[in-house]
């Protein structure tokens, strides 16, 4: 959404908010009225400037059209600072300066002893070790400078921070203050030395600590103005040595700063076995040489800026690029700093030019991302690197490398190499996108948030991040850690990071890591422990065709990598012969079912974490697959119902064959197609053979007197297309006549042929096969033809369009074809049958089944997979499904159509067209519009339903579910329970009609099953597999119930109901339907008569239609339960 300029309180916000147009300026009381300029005939037709023709030229050339010109200047005015928050900002600036100047000296004392602090303002930095040598006292700054990105025109909403940097002066610091980490416990001296002098002013609002990026050697005082404006922006003071202080050559990233005796309290004696070579420290290093060059830095941008016009627009692009990935801010971040630095590299080496605009600025940005990797090759903007640390120093101390123009600092030292992998990944799918002129480029890139949690297949967390400090010891990692100053988690994580990438290796497209957050904290409290910071989340972009396999097969035993493998996987590494003779190192993993397979990460996880780094499974949260228990099933081997929903297409394959192979038919079978979610692996709930209580009756199985409703039996819908014939009649009741003669007619072959019991019906065949019921409907290519012909009172022909051959053509045409085509889909993307099945429960449990039916979710979930940008296809059913919740509440429904490439049969100029049409005749629409290649014009699949209220509430539910189950599934400190997302909720209702329990026969799929099971009967041989007496087949009382109901009552209210086991129908009046209408007699149906005056009106009787609730539902309804309350009428 695009970042706008918000009230004072709200500017401060993490994410950019959508944008508002702001109302004209007033002046003097009175609105500025605007009237249109009258141009002489020769301004009217004067031939366009040169500057005219360019930005003519530029929109044709650069973009897909000119509308993605507009939108990014749009976005480019929302994201820049206005010349009021300007105004605002050098005010406080000056202020805070000139209360800075006024720091009074203190007496100079031993470094540990800060008795001239007062007790309130307390140090920012964690003293481990306690004691550090050195003298210091407090002085004022030798200079006040900004820096950073607010004097060099890069600085973007919604989160300003402005820098300043505070020179200490140079008789505060000594040479040898590198060493053993003096100088940042100076510097962090220094802050709370001017922390403690400006509490005592009222021109500072808020006082706080933070980390530059979350190093802790690099603490800043966080300052914001007083009163209305204190969230509009925050000054960050940085303490800095005077400039040229220490020499850079003396942070050479092979050098040591930090003394392993200072820092171990050991005798050399005890740490040394070998030569005693200190350790290099190169992230050390790097923080302080980070300090001494913030101004030159400046002064380099400013040069490389003044060159080029677009540049501070190419940074803002850039920056809000970066933004919406969650990649600019915490520790080894790709921060606006990095940004503005690449964009300056691109331009003095030349591959970009100076002339190019902000867009060319970003795209060529992410081309040079996604196609350098500088893990490997790193770059340098260093003029003379001779008398530089060579590249190749910087590879072997660091894992990405970016050398500023100094030639002295990595400015990519904290970033891990996962970090940049990301970047380059996301680049490389940015350019993919931008390319595609069927994808809204703008919208994909710059406008849509992609958070870990919906963006990575599986989510794994380290809840307890002190288990880190064991596995520093357990890797031996003591020199990291006096790199990173005692810091276990950063000293950890690379060595995590690439330990799960060795094992996970084949089966991830990418490991990606959370950037933990710069902490804050109060200039009163003690710098927080490394502990307290948020878990760290770990992201895994799964390859779906070899993420769940079972077999981790290793190099054969005689080979030298044997050893390399076994010590990987430990104990879980065994020699095993496979059928091709091979003899090999080989790990099996735990996997039946689909939905275990699918977790076989989390072992590998478990297991390398464990073994390699002391990490107990009990500290490891993952959140892979917790949504998937909402369509789990099966206790000793769970499951989503992948097998079974195979099961069922390889018994219709067998069917199918069968029906081909008949024989003795009058015609021939031209097709046989199936036209039910089941085939399509989209059933909500897989079938099963049926354990129900039932009697014989002649050659049926009816449900019991006085027993629970039988367990409900879903016919699989299956079409049968004859062929044409001359003989074929014309009329339609006769084409009915003789479509239920070939039901009879195959009905008596399949039983001769194949011994299936079969159960002929005018309208269709119900035959049991392998516990299974198919429903057969024969089908005529010409009937719907038939039904849409006429003949009028002049004996012409007439070809008029009704809902009887829509219908029809929907039952035998539409349906079938989709049924394959999403069949085909499924084989591709292995998850996309279990996003559909949860898709389509949680609308069936919010009570939204009516108005988005099941063929119209597995298309809304087919988009996902097919135009997914700007993610990848989902790789498992729980990113699907947050995907699909994020569709639903942020598609623009009203201005645009949602096109499924189903076979990607559409090209560009087809999305153009669809477009166009769907612009020029918006208004006789459906409201939620879907075209896909055999359907672009009318959308019908959404021609019934939803309307534009049902449409609403649909969205504001799913924007409400996502971020619920968002938020859960990243917090673990939150009650667990993703089923919160799938109960509706009923107060918006008036009447609740509460079901009894044992006479809802789909009890056990319910989002919240009893405790206690009903017991359906048992299978005791009353119903066989195939043959034998039919059950009783689509038998369900509820929908049978709410058919009624809505029948009976549709003009007076809607009603509402779980078709998954919901035990409550809800419903709600129509409010127009209780005005008082004239009193007619053929109009009496549950109305009563009122008179006023002389004026006779019939209204609802509510008492009579509650109580005909009860009556027409005995037996199933168990109470009624009116809501007065919100009655309004």
């Amino acid at each position: 959404m695009i970042p706008s300029e918000p009230s004072h309180d709200e500017e401060e916000n993490v994410a950019p908010v959508k944008a508002k147009r702001s109302k004209p300026e007033e002046t003097e009381g009175e609105a500025e009225v605007f009237h249109p300029v009258k141009l002489s005939r020769s301004d009217l037709y004067r031939p366009p400037t040169a500057e005219e023709l360019n930005q003519l030229k530029e929109a044709e050339s650069l973009f897909h059209c000119s509308l993605l010109k507009m939108q990014m200047e749009e976005l480019l005015r929302e994201v820049v600072l206005s010349e009021r928050r300007k105004q605002q900002i050098d005010c406080f600036i000056q202020t805070v300066t000139s209360l800075l100047q006024t720091v009074p000296r203190s007496p100079e004392v031993e470094l540990g002893d800060l008795s001239w602090l007062s007790g309130a303002v307390k140090v920012p930095f964690l003293l481990i070790p306690k004691a550090s040598k050195g003298k210091f006292h407090m002085a004022p700054p030798a200079s006040v400078n900004l820096i950073g990105s607010y004097p060099l025109g890069t600085c973007i909403k919604p989160s300003i921070m402005v820098d300043l940097a505070v020179t200490i002066p140079a008789d505060v610091l000594h040479p040898k203050d590198v060493l053993n980490q003096r100088y940042p416990r100076k510097r962090a001296l220094y802050l709370a030395g001017l922390a403690q002098h400006l509490t005592s002013s009222s021109e500072i609002g808020t006082m706080r600590y933070s980390c530059l990026h979350g190093n802790r050697l690099r603490p800043l005082l966080l300052l914001t103005p007083p009163g209305k404006d204190s969230s509009s922006f925050t000054v960050r003071v940085h303490a800095c040595p005077p400039p040229g202080f220490f020499k850079p050559s003396r942070f050479h990233p092979q050098r040591n700063s930090i003394r392993t005796e200072w820092y171990t309290g050991l005798s050399k004696s005890h740490i040394y076995i070998g030569s005693p070579v200190e350790p290099p420290t190169p992230h050390y290093n790097s923080s302080i040489l980070g300090d001494l060059l913030p101004r030159a830095h400046l002064q380099f941008l400013s040069a490389v800026s003044s060159q080029c016009s677009a540049f501070a627009d190419g940074v803002a692009l850039l920056k809000v690029w970066l933004r919406q990935r969650e990649l600019d801010q915490g520790t080894g971040c790709f921060n606006g700093f990095l940004a503005s630095m690449l964009l300056a590299y691109l331009l003095t080496t030349h591959r970009v030019s100076n002339s190019m605009t902000a867009y060319q600025l970003l795209r060529n940005s992410l081309n040079f991302l996604a196609s350098t990797d500088l893990t490997v090759n790193g770059i340098s903007l260093a003029k003379d690197p001779d008398s530089t640390p060579a590249l190749a120093d910087m590879h072997s101390a660091f894992q990405v490398v970016f050398v500023d123009p100094s030639g002295h600092l990595n400015m990519c030292a904290d970033m891990t190499a996962c970090t940049y992998k990301q970047v380059q990944h996301e680049a490389s799918l940015s350019m993919q996108f931008w390319d595609d002129p069927t994808v809204d480029g703008f919208h994909a890139l710059l406008m849509t948030p992609k958070p870990m949690i919906r963006t990575s297949d599986h989510v794994f967390q380290l809840c307890e991040l002190v288990k880190l400090q064991s596995s520093c010891k357990k890797l031996n990692l003591l020199s990291e850690l006096m790199d990173h100053s005692g810091n276990y988690i950063d000293a950890a994580l690379p060595f995590i990071l690439s330990l799960l990438q060795r094992g996970l290796d084949q089966r991830i497209h990418l490991l990606t890591h959370s950037l933990s957050p710069d902490p804050e904290w109060s200039v009163e409290s003690e710098a927080p422990k490394h502990k307290a910071q948020p878990p760290l989340s770990f992201g895994l972009i799964l390859r779906p065709e070899l993420a769940a396999s079972v077999l981790e097969r290793g190099p054969p035993a005689d080979s030298p990598k044997a050893a390399e493998f076994r010590q990987l996987w430990g104990s879980h590494s065994e020699l095993r012969r496979f059928q091709d003779g091979a003899i090999t190192e080989a790990v099996l993993w735990n996997g039946e079912t689909s939905y275990e397979k699918r977790l076989v990460p989390r072992q590998i996880i478990a297991h390398l974490l464990q073994l390699h780094a002391g990490i107990p499974e009990s500290s490891l949260r993952y959140v892979g697959a917790m949504v998937d228990d909402v369509i789990k099933m099966g206790h000793e081997v769970p499951s989503t119902g992948e097998e079974q929903s195979l099961k069922v297409v390889q018994s219709y394959d067998d069917l199918s064959r069968k029906l081909w192979r008949l024989e003795g038919l009058p015609l021939s079978i031209t097709s046989v197609q199936g036209a039910h979610p089941a085939l399509r692996y989209t059933q909500v709930n897989p079938l099963f053979p049926p354990h129900s209580f039932y009697e014989k009756i002649s050659r049926s199985l009816v449900p019991k007197e006085g027993k629970p409703c039988p367990a409900y039996i879903t016919p699989v819908t299956v079409i049968c297309h004859m062929e044409g014939s001359g003989k074929w009649p014309h009329d339609h009741l006769a084409i009915r006549h003789i479509r239920a003669a070939f039901h009879i007619s195959l009905g008596e072959l399949l039983s001769k042929q194949h011994r299936y019991a079969c159960k002929p019906c005018p309208s269709h065949l119900d035959v049991w096969k392998d516990g299974l019921a198919f429903r057969i409907q024969v089908a005529y290519h010409r009937e719907p033809q038939v039904l849409r012909e006429s003949v009028n009172a002049e004996g012409l022909l007439v070809v008029r369009d009704n809902e009887d051959a829509q219908a029809l053509e929907m039952a035998t045409v539409h349906r079938p074809l989709l049924t394959s085509t999403l069949h085909g889909l499924q084989q591709q993307h292995p998850c996309f049958g279990a996003v559909c099945r949860l898709a389509k429960r949680w609308l069936g449990a919010q009570l939204f089944s009516e108005d988005i039916t099941e063929d119209t979710a597995d298309l809304l979930v087919a988009s996902l997979f097919l135009q997914p940008a700007p993610f990848i296809p989902p790789g498992s059913p729980q990113v699907g499904f947050l995907r699909f919740l994020h569709l639903l509440s942020s598609f623009d429904w009203r201005n645009n159509p949602l096109v499924v490439n189903l076979n990607n049969q559409l090209t560009a100029a087809d999305y153009t067209e669809i477009k166009n049409d769907f612009m020029a005749s918006r208004e006789s629409l459906p409201v939620m519009f879907i075209a896909t290649p055999k359907d672009k014009k009318l959308s019908l699949w959404t021609k019934q339903a939803p309307s534009v209220q049902m449409l609403q509430r649909v969205v504001m539910v799913a924007a409400e579910s996502l971020k619920v189950l968002e938020s859960q599934l990243m917090d673990g400190n939150q009650t667990q329970d993703v089923r919160v997302a799938l109960r509706p909720p009923l107060d918006p209702y008036d009447v609740l009609i509460h079901l009894n329990p044992k006479q809802v026969p789909l009890l056990s799929q319910a989002v919240d099953p009893p405790a206690v099971k009903i017991s359906r009967g048992v299978m005791s041989g009353n119903v066989a597999q195939s043959g034998g007496a039919l059950p009783v087949i689509d038998y369900n009382p509820v929908s049978h119930y709410l058919a009624e109901l809505r029948e009976a009552f549709g003009d007076l209210a809607l009603f509402f109901c779980d078709p998954y086991g919901g035990t409550v129908i809800t419903v709600l009046w129509k409010p127009k339907a209780f005005n008082p209408v004239p009193f007619k007699t053929s109009q009496m149906f549950a109305r009563q008569v009122e008179v006023t005056g002389e004026e006779v009106h019939t209204v609802p009787n509510i008492e009579a239609i509650l109580e005909d609730f009860r009556v027409m539902g005995k037996g199933l309804v168990k109470s009624v339960e009116p809501r007065t309350e919100r009655w309004a009428f």
